[in-house]
């Protein structure tokens, strides 16, 4: 079963935390958006495609939200979940693990995914767009407020933090 799972929007480093976790505590992982990206690639789609998809059928949604949701639950499944709802997910299906949510401030998010993807202002407001309407998709199907911090056991800033403060904090609480 999940023993931790992380969440945070894209640009607030969870990816990084979640491999030095792995690397320092020699845990195994499954990364949400790995799942996603897989998903669309199997279908033939781009992930923007795929993500319009989503939108008009949630079935989809559903299909994958279940799969993370088995691998919390498998005994035998990885020891980290890293989603935007695994902690929503473990918290609903009562999985006594550490829910981690790591929070970051919009503009120092934004130009992490600039730094990380290359990418222009237009493509960052449309990451907000994205944003937006992931986040009304989810109350719409699941009635979860992304930005509700009621699941998590742990919630850290790192919007001035490095990722080995980052690290560090999250260490400190996992053995607290």
């Amino acid at each position: 079963m999940a023993q931790i799972t992380i969440s945070g929007l894209p640009g607030s480093g969870t990816s990084t935390l979640v491999g030095r976790l792995c690397d320092s505590r020699s845990m195994t992982a499954l990364n949400g958006g790995d799942v996603f990206r897989d998903e669309a690639s199997k279908r033939g789609l781009s992930v923007a495609s795929f993500s319009e998809l989503c939108k008009t059928d949630p079935a989809v949604d559903h299909a994958l939200d279940d799969r993370l949701i088995k691998s919390m639950n498998d005994k035998n499944g990885p020891d980290i979940i890293e989603s935007r709802l695994a902690g929503w997910w473990a918290y609903r299906e009562h999985i006594d693990c550490h829910r981690i949510w790591i929070e970051v401030d919009i503009e120092e998010r934004l130009r992490r995914v600039a730094m990380r993807e290359g990418d222009d202002i237009r493509q960052l407001e449309e990451s907000i767009i994205r944003e937006e309407a992931d986040r009304q998709r989810y109350t719409r199907l699941y009635d979860i407020d992304i930005l509700s911090m009621e699941p998590y056991t742990t919630v850290i800033d790192s919007t001035n933090l490095t990722a080995n403060e980052v690290v560090e904090a999250v260490e400190k609480a996992l053995n607290d």
